[in-house]
């Protein structure tokens, strides 16, 4: 609350249009909102005071109707193979969790948009948490501006932003929206559309949302080949099956050398059989797409187990030989709780 009693924005909820509003409220100029989020994002900053070329009357004019807000890390796991899990509170003591993934020519961030999940994959750790809340704008935004400000340290930069972690981006789509234009800005965190990425289990009427408002890659966790089988697996299929999950995939704008990702959790003896195999060929072969083979990664609370190395190997090889992309993602931050809510599941359990 300001002096006066009037909520105040924080300015990481708010799109550059936005601010400007904010500001030609106040009687400012639009060249303004500039300033202040090159001073966001460019630079990093954690409060007002540190905006140094806005005079100091304008601060404190500034401060009476906005506020700079920022995520608390509360706990960090890092792997042997480098990757780093951050558990973020948020500004009502919540936690969501985000993942740092280095490889060799890229340095990805996996982002959170919701507390916990209501979609209810089943083999989920975030849909057992139960849904909590939607993130705000700044809440999404600011996990890349503080993973951002611990990898300057080391000199090196995020190159790839991917909507993969707790809760289900387009159950969230409008905030999604915004903070998606804000990581774009030229003069903030820069990401181009082709290095941010949306996965979605298969929410149809906000993928058809998301291909006419903004122009990212797309990504589908698919993870069965039959209704029956993804219906058991994934609620969302009830609502809508394949053939309408495809039918929107078809539908999806993709610019010329663009491809869907459809992501398939290999389960040991569930859909991983040579038979899925070859009924995923003939779902995908008439689109534009590329698979990423994920075995699963176990944990003590789910039932399923990751098939062996042969049988993925296997199901792999009648993907190729018919011609498909497709490439076994290797498991990352095995050693820690690398799976979406473990780490919160964890701290909370503690009572941290």
């Amino acid at each position: 609350m300001s002096k006066t009693g009037r909520q105040r924005y924080n300015l990481k909820d708010l799109t550059r249009n936005e601010m400007v509003a904010v500001l030609a409220g106040m009687g400012k100029e639009r060249f303004r909102a500039d300033q202040i989020i090159a001073w966001l994002y460019r630079h990093r900053v954690d409060n007002l005071a540190e905006m140094t070329n806005l005079s100091r009357v304008f601060r404190q004019q500034l401060e009476e109707v906005a506020t700079v807000q920022s995520l608390t890390c509360q706990a960090t796991e890092t792997a042997a193979d480098g990757t780093k899990k951050f558990l973020f509170r948020l500004f009502d003591d919540s936690c969501v969790e985000t993942v740092l993934i280095p490889e060799p020519k890229r340095l990805t961030l996996c982002l959170s948009t919701q507390v916990g999940c209501r979609q209810g994959c089943r083999f989920c750790v975030t849909g057992r948490q139960g849904f909590h809340r939607n993130l705000k704008v700044g809440e999404i935004v600011d996990q890349v501006v503080q993973v951002q400000k611990h990898v300057d340290r080391e000199q090196r930069r995020i190159s790839n932003i991917v909507f993969m972690g707790m809760g289900e981006p387009l159950d969230n789509l409008d905030v999604l929206v915004k903070a998606i234009e804000i990581l774009k800005y030229d003069d903030g965190l820069q990401f181009s559309s082709r290095r941010i990425t949306v996965s979605t289990c298969g929410l149809v009427p906000g993928m058809e949302k998301l291909g006419a408002l903004v122009d990212v890659c797309l990504a589908i966790s698919l993870n069965a080949t039959e209704d029956e089988t993804r219906s058991r697996l994934m609620p969302i299929n009830r609502r809508y099956n394949l053939k309408t999950l495809l039918s929107a995939c078809r539908r999806f704008p993709l610019k010329r050398r663009s491809r869907i990702t459809f992501e398939y959790i290999l389960l040991k003896d569930l859909n991983d059989r040579l038979a899925d195999a070859v009924r995923l060929v003939k779902l995908l072969k008439p689109l534009k797409s590329k698979i990423n083979l994920i075995p699963f990664n176990e944990h003590p609370d789910l039932p399923y187990q990751r098939p062996t190395d042969e049988q993925i190997s296997a199901f792999q090889a009648i993907l190729l030989d018919s011609g498909m992309t497709s490439i076994i993602r290797k498991s990352k931050g095995a050693d820690i709780s690398a799976a979406c809510g473990q780490l919160r599941g964890k701290v909370l359990a503690d009572g941290k």
